[in-house]
């Protein structure tokens, strides 16, 4: 890797995010090397975190002091997810498709991913109204 790549992969800091976003970080461990995608996610998903936040009920919401732990947590999600994902497939061809439309299939696939991602976390904040170990899980990520 030439030493401007290098230098692109550090130029994100724990210090540069947001607070939800570094205890999120702090508290699974993510690897230095991950933070500048973790960021990208994060400014990305916002408007399509956002819609899905406003739709929970109050008593899912209020599992969490606010939608920007919740957009950390669903940042989180999906980083580890499009990894795997871009890891499980990088060398996935189709013999009765173009390279254009087997990247266009694995973009699709990718978005889908990306959107369950979100759909799982809600269903969770959910789940958690009726489960205190749950709650407590949550809770624990960010309490300080």
């Amino acid at each position: 890797m030439s030493e401007q790549a290098n230098q692109a992969v550090e130029t994100v800091k724990l210090e540069d995010l947001s607070a939800e976003l570094q205890q999120v970080i702090k508290f699974e461990q993510v690897p230095v090397e991950l933070y500048t995608m973790l960021a990208s996610v994060h400014e990305a998903s916002e408007d399509v975190v956002r819609e899905s936040w406003d739709t929970l009920p109050a008593s899912a919401q209020n599992i969490l002091d606010n939608f920007e732990q919740f957009h950390a947590l669903v940042s989180l999600s999906q980083s580890y997810a499009g990894i795997d994902f871009m890891t499980e497939t990088q060398d996935m061809k189709f013999d009765d498709m173009t390279d254009e439309q087997t990247q266009d299939y694995k973009a699709g696939l990718l978005d889908k991913l990306l959107h369950n991602c979100v759909k799982d976390l809600a269903k969770q904040l959910k789940q958690a109204r009726l489960k205190p170990a749950m709650k407590r899980e949550f809770r624990e990520i960010f309490a300080k």
